[in-house]
């Protein structure tokens, strides 16, 4: 049997699989978008997270793999109207996501709107129902620890799948008292993904031991690299004739 050693009790593909590929940045190129698809495929993470308009790009690209094809709804700033976040949702299902990070009506929560607030989650739950993973933003550097938990409930209200610190695009990301205060919000039913900031396999354990599953991030490569290296450094066994593939 194949004895690779963990880091901190993890394998490689575990770590691989809790990541995002986030390839959101308005300037990226074609090219760039394709290579940084490419690499998602050779890390087998669990999905590439692109551009509504990149989305057929990275469909083509993925197909056949186990990375899967994500993309954002309303982003950054959750002000669309429901009607456009469903048919955003709905075109990208068409050409090929099946993860849609939405981004909630930022303005509406803070002012207490909250069935208004859950009504467009649920609108976008609604036709994303069976074929998309949903996952809501909710930008918590704009909002009171309380806040924040009144947005997880509604989120869990809604039934969407999974519950987001950041877009990357606020003046701050994800943050260990933020990730265990929304874990400690929802049910387990509802899982935790960590976005904007965490650009080392550090910040990435630290983000999975405060409770996320998934966690956004660009540094993907230098993530993983970075994992092989620590295990490379500790010893294992491999029976005779056994591979040392990741």
């Amino acid at each position: 049997m194949n004895s690779q050693p963990t880091v901190a009790g993890r394998t490689f593909a575990e770590i691989a699989r809790t990541i995002d590929h986030s390839l959101l940045r308005p300037e990226l190129t074609e090219r760039e978008v394709i290579a940084s698809c490419e690499l998602a495929q050779r890390y087998q993470v669990a999905s590439v997270c692109v551009k509504p308009c990149d989305v057929p790009l990275a469909a083509r690209i993925l197909a056949g793999s186990d990375a899967a094809v994500g993309t954002v709804i309303s982003f950054p700033h959750g002000s669309s109207a429901s009607a456009t976040k469903v048919f955003e949702a709905q075109q990208a299902m068409a050409q090929g996501a099946v993860e849609l990070d939405m981004v909630l009506n930022i303005g509406w929560l803070r002012s207490g709107l909250d069935d208004r607030v859950r009504e467009d989650i649920q609108a976008v739950v609604e036709a994303a129902a069976g074929k998309a993973l949903v996952k809501v933003i909710l930008e918590n550097a704009y909002l009171t620890d309380e806040e924040k938990v009144r947005a997880c409930r509604i989120v869990e209200a809604a039934n969407a799948d999974f519950i987001k610190t950041s877009s990357g695009f606020a003046p701050s990301g994800a943050t260990i008292p933020d990730l265990k205060l929304m874990r400690q919000a929802v049910s387990p039913r509802v899982q935790v993904k960590a976005a904007g900031g965490i650009r080392t396999l550090d910040a990435l354990l630290a983000a999975l031991d405060a409770g996320a599953t998934r966690v956004g991030a660009t540094a993907t490569q230098q993530i993983l690299e970075e994992f092989k290296a620590r295990q490379a450094n500790m010893p294992y066994s491999v029976a005779p004739g056994e591979s040392t593939g990741y």
